[in-house]
C-alpha cells in the first residue's frame, strides 16, 4: 500500500471511531486533566479524572479562582485583604469581616484550646519579625517585647455582629497554619459539586484527595526532611486529607542554628523538637492545623494528642531521622 493511501485509511479509521463513539454515547475525550500555578505563595496543583475534558478545564479553572480569591481574601501579604484590616485596626476597634474569615477564625481559635496552645494565630505578633528571605530574625529583646501579645484569648470574636477584636496593643494574626488545608478543602468541594469523582487538589504541603486513582490508592510521599527529592514513607490515600509541615519549607541557617517559619507560641523562636509532621484525616483544615500543632508540641506530647483523635492519623521525623507514628499507623507498612 502506497503511503498516501495508508494515511487516508487511518484517516478513515480515527473517523468511523469518533462516529461510533457518538453514536453509542462513549465520550472520546476521557483522561487526566491538570494544572500548576504559584498562588498563597506555593504552588498549587490540581488533576483531575474527567470523562469529558471541556467541562473537566472548566472544573480546574474554578479551583484555580477559588485559591486567588482565598488568597485575596486571607493574605497577610495584601494590604486590601480582611486580615490585614484586622491586623491593622482590632486592638483600636471591632471590626466587622464576612463569614468565611469569621468562620475560620472560629475554627483556629478552637483548635487553639484542643492543642492547649500550640496552634496560635497570634503567633504573627512575633512571626511577621522574621524574614527568611533575607535572612532576618528579631532579637531577644524584641521576641521578649512581642511575648507578651502571643495569646489566642486576645482575640475576641463577637457572634452577633461577625466582628474581630484584639484585646491589647502589639497583636497580630495569620492564619498560615490552617488557611492552606482550608483551601484545598475548598476545592475538593468545588469538584465534588462538579461531579468529579477522582482527583488530587494540592498547596504546598497540604493535600485533599477526591475517591481514588482509577482504581488504585493516591501514593503521596513523605519528604526526608535533610534530604531533596528523597522520600522516606509512602502513604496510600482514598477520599482523606494529608498535611505536613516541615522544617525544610522557608528557613535560613545562621551559626549552625535552622530559623525556619513554624514558631512556638510560648518561646516566639522555632520549635526544634522535631523536623517535620504529616498528619492524614477527613478534613484539610484540621489536617493543616494539627500539622503545625504537633510539630510544636513534638513527639510525646503530640503523638498524645493525636491518639486522642480516632479520625486523624500521624508520621512525625524526629532529628535523628526516625520516624514515630500514631497508633493507627502502628501495624502499617510506611
Amino acid at each position: 500500500m502506497f503511503p498516501n493511501e495508508f494515511l487516508a485509511l487511518i484517516r478513515d479509521i480515527r473517523l468511523l471511531v469518533l462516529i461510533a463513539a457518538m453514536l453509542t454515547g462513549v465520550p472520546v475525550q476521557a483522561g487526566w486533566i491538570s494544572d500548576e500555578q504559584a498562588i498563597m505563595g506555593t504552588r498549587i496543583w490540581v488533576e483531575i479524572w474527567s470523562e469529558d475534558q471541556e467541562p473537566a478545564q472548566a472544573a480546574v479553572s474554578a479551583v484555580m479562582d477559588e485559591m486567588h480569591r482565598i488568597d485575596r481574601l486571607m493574605s497577610t501579604y495584601k494590604e486590601t485583604s480582611e486580615i490585614s484590616e484586622v491586623n491593622r485596626d482590632a486592638a483600636s476597634r471591632a471590626v466587622v469581616v464576612g463569614d468565611e474569615l469569621f468562620e475560620l477564625i472560629k475554627r483556629a481559635l478552637d483548635l487553639s484550646v484542643t492543642t492547649n496552645g500550640a496552634f496560635d494565630i497570634t503567633y504573627a505578633s512575633v512571626g511577621y519579625l522574621y524574614d527568611y528571605r533575607e535572612r532576618e530574625r528579631p532579637d531577644e529583646a524584641h521576641i521578649e517585647a512581642a511575648l507578651e501579645s502571643i495569646d489566642y484569648r486576645l482575640v475576641e470574636l463577637d457572634e452577633e455582629s461577625g466582628s474581630i477584636r484584639f484585646v491589647r496593643d502589639g497583636v497580630r494574626i495569620d492564619l498560615g497554619g490552617i488557611a492552606k488545608g482550608y483551601a484545598v478543602e475548598r476545592g475538593a468541594a468545588i469538584l465534588r459539586d462538579a461531579g468529579i469523582e477522582s482527583a488530587i487538589v494540592t498547596a504546598g504541603g497540604d493535600s485533599r484527595v477526591i475517591g481514588d486513582r482509577r482504581g488504585k490508592p493516591w501514593i503521596v510521599g513523605i519528604q526526608d526532611p535533610r534530604m531533596e527529592n528523597v522520600v522516606i514513607a509512602r502513604l496510600p490515600l482514598a477520599d482523606e486529607a494529608i498535611s505536613t509541615s516541615g522544617d525544610y519549607e522557608r528557613y535560613f541557617e545562621e551559626d549552625g542554628v535552622r530559623y525556619h517559619h513554624i514558631i512556638s507560641p510560648s518561646t516566639g523562636k522555632p520549635a526544634s523538637s522535631v523536623h517535620s509532621v504529616t498528619i492524614v484525616g477527613p478534613d484539610a483544615t484540621m489536617t493543616d492545623g494539627l500539622s503545625t500543632s504537633v510539630f510544636v508540641l513534638g513527639v510525646e506530647k503530640g503523638l498524645g494528642l493525636i491518639n486522642r483523635m480516632p479520625d486523624y492519623e500521624a508520621v512525625i521525623v524526629d532529628p535523628k531521622g526516625d520516624l514515630h507514628t500514631s497508633a493507627g499507623f502502628s501495624d502499617t507498612s510506611l
